[in-house]
């Protein structure tokens, strides 16, 4: 691009694992005058939003909505269920569930962390061995992240849930699934989670802004004796507003009118098949990665994230620098390594409103910046994805498409 240019033709490539491009049928369904929030027009927005937002993590049970990020559905999960001095089991799987350790230490809690060594998900032998030693029951919780942004690994939670009952432990389970919730097959009620958290701008394909509990009939239960300190966190007074279609305070109105029409667009692409595209863009990131002879940073095919793929730099090439040079040449952004693998690892956000040719056009840009960017590389990654999503674009499926 000139130097003496101001704008940069074409749109811009937001790869990173989220915040994700926001669609346009969302943005209308935004663009609303704003109601009063205690009227009727707004109690049937409410109800539509309470009762679909149960659809898309799979539960029976009540789904609080909360005007924030991820990282304030974090807190209320553990303040409502928990009290002051209360033992929470966590799996330090990366960034992420490392921080959710450090708030869950700062708001009074004991965390025990098992060690990993972020290339994997949480091992579900290692939570149940912990849980079996502890004979008084003193652990209240166990918590983990189904989906690891920062690594691009995931945990099985089914496979938690049989460690924690094998066990005998009656420990609640809490899961974050803020980058998998709409993209990566997820089951509340079927895998026995107690709480999962969730977030509105990643598979949702929401601007940031919300973020939710999905609540079990024993972590309801259980909030009944917790003692830790709560207002605009707490459960009770949101449930018995929710009801009938309000909130306690006053909500992220249009968010709201946003959320009902992303439940309603991924209800007509049908939760499978929604699953299957991010299964599908995944493996083609990861076939162009292996091409290019990128090391990911997952080593266990079985907690292969859908949501995005994390590449290792080769040594002494500085992954930072790279995604500075993407952007600056190709308009693209990538996420950038966090904390342990910072400037060692980039990542590949292929998760939302995407289409193959987004993630052709996507790793393109990759391609093209590894070599502008002077990193050793083998060309041909997007010809490997291409050849992939050709081959899975069969006739049948295009029809039924």
């Amino acid at each position: 691009m000139s130097k003496n240019s101001s704008r940069t033709a074409g749109r811009h490539f937001l790869q990173i694992p989220g915040p994700t491009p926001v669609p346009d049928r969302i943005l209308r369904a935004m663009d609303m005058p704003v109601i009063d929030h205690r009227g009727p027009e707004f109690g049937k927005l409410g109800r539509r939003v309470f009762d679909g937002i149960k659809t898309i993590f799979r539960c029976a049970g009540s789904v609080i909505i909360y005007p924030a990020s991820g990282t304030g559905a974090w807190e209320a999960a553990l303040i409502n269920t928990l009290s002051p001095g209360d033992k929470v089991l966590m799996v330090e799987t990366g960034h992420f569930a490392s921080l959710w350790k450090i708030m869950a230490t700062k708001i009074g809690l004991v965390p025990e962390f098992i060690a990993s060594d972020w290339r994997s998900g949480a091992d579900p032998a290692k939570i149940e061995t912990r849980l079996k030693e502890d004979k008084t029951h003193e652990i209240k919780a166990v918590c983990v992240v189904h989906n690891e942004t920062s690594t691009g690994c995931i945990t099985l939670i089914n496979e938690v849930r049989k460690a924690i009952d094998a066990a005998g432990h009656p420990a609640l389970l809490m899961v974050d699934t803020i980058s998998s919730l709409g993209s990566i097959d997820y089951r509340h009620d079927e895998w026995g989670v107690d709480v999962t958290v969730g977030g509105s701008q990643k598979g949702l394909m929401l601007p940031p802004g919300l973020s939710f509990n999905a609540i079990s009939d024993k972590a309801l239960s259980v909030a009944k004796i917790s003692k830790m300190p709560k207002s605009f966190w707490g459960w009770d007074e949101m449930i018995a507003s929710n009801k009938t279609g309000f909130f306690p305070y006053t909500p992220a109105t249009n968010m709201l009118y946003a959320l009902a029409e992303a439940i309603d667009m991924l209800h007509e692409e049908g939760l499978e098949n929604v699953f299957a595209r991010h299964d599908r863009h995944a493996e083609a990131t990861r076939r162009a990665a292996r091409a290019w002879g990128l090391e990911i940073l997952c080593k266990e095919p079985r907690h292969y994230s859908s949501s995005l793929t994390a590449l290792m730099m080769p040594s002494g090439h500085d992954a930072d620098a790279f995604r500075k040079t993407a952007l600056e040449h190709f308009d693209i952004s990538l996420g950038t390594g966090l904390s342990k693998v910072a400037g060692k690892v980039f990542r590949i956000g292929h998760l939302g409103d995407t289409n193959d040719l987004t993630i052709i056009g996507a790793l393109g840009g990759v391609e093209m910046g590894l070599s502008v960017a002077g990193v050793p590389h083998k060309k041909g990654g997007v010809q490997a994805a291409m050849e992939y999503l050709t081959a899975q674009a069969s006739p049948a499926r295009a029809a039924a498409e």
